[in-house]
């Protein structure tokens, strides 16, 4: 039986798990805030004890944290805990819809509430996807601060030999920034949100086990580049931010931060050099 069938004929099993709780909680620390800011070369001096944390520093807070001997093939915890065991090998974060009503500070206690919301099996152009929806609220000493649909995808390997469509290249924004990916950035980030996925740091893995042609970048740390220049393109955090990701980035291309006008708010997108929009995002103010 192939994976593709086990997901058809276990799809009730999976969906079993809609409903499914998680706690969390953590100490949003100066020395997390530090590195935070370091790995971003975020401006200024890195916030203290009381001062305003940078949005989507959440990410690294309140993580699961197995033992190492719990880690599946692929660096991630087994499959069956909290999320269902889906049986397709990829997983990637694909995107999020976050609504902000505060600030995380330097020194808060904070809390993660997760919920699984549903899983959904399609077949979509590339093969079989199973979308796991995850639905959190993080608390900082007891307000709450935010609130996060997150979409996880599972997906096939690329069959050997398959020509992967190639999308259009993506449009120069209206406000452009090169960037460049280097791997100690890629294993700053996972150590800082404790991810041991190894299609980031292993590049063997990567590229002989699941078929990719160099490092995969991080796609919540893209959405945090692109939320940090949509802060400092409108000298404030937005209250509302989503993004999803469209093609992978990779570390062995110069990319760009690129954003537009659009309403009251701004449209943004990282995009490799020459190549398509990477992971894309909307930002608002209202």
């Amino acid at each position: 039986m192939t994976a593709v069938e086990a997901l058809t004929v276990d799809i009730d099993h999976l969906r079993s798990w809609i409903g499914r709780e998680d706690l969390g909680s953590d100490v949003l620390t100066e020395d997390l805030a530090r590195k935070y800011h370091a790995t971003f070369d975020l401006p200024g001096e890195a916030p203290k004890r009381g001062e305003i944390a940078p949005r989507m520093i959440h990410v690294c807070l309140a993580q699961p944290a197995v033992p190492t001997a719990q880690l599946g093939p692929d660096g991630h915890p087994e499959r069956g805990g909290f999320l269902p065991p889906v049986p397709l090998p990829r997983r990637m974060w694909a995107g999020s819809s976050q609504s902000f009503h505060g600030d995380l500070r330097v020194g808060d206690e904070v809390r993660r509430i997760s919920r699984i919301a549903d899983v959904v099996y399609k077949e979509g152009r590339t093969g079989a996807l199973c979308f796991v929806t995850v639905q959190h609220q993080i608390e900082g000493n007891g307000r709450l601060v935010l609130e996060e649909r997150q979409d996880i995808v599972y997906r096939n390997l690329e069959a050997t030999g398959a020509t992967p469509k190639t999308p259009p290249s993506a449009e120069a924004g209206t406000y452009r920034r090169p960037m460049k990916i280097e791997p100690p950035l890629l294993l700053r980030y996972s150590a800082l949100t404790f991810n041991a996925h190894r299609i980031h740091y292993d590049r063997r893995y990567s590229m002989e086990v699941e078929g990719y042609p160099a490092l995969v970048v991080h796609g919540p740390m893209q959405a945090a580049m692109l939320l940090n220049y949509a802060t400092e393109l409108r000298a404030s955090p937005p209250s509302r931010f989503r993004f999803r990701g469209q093609s992978p980035l990779f570390d062995d291309a110069a990319f760009a931060l690129n954003a537009r006008d659009e309403g009251d708010g701004l449209k943004l997108w990282t995009a490799r050099q020459d190549g398509p929009e990477c992971m894309v995002a909307e930002a608002s103010w209202q």
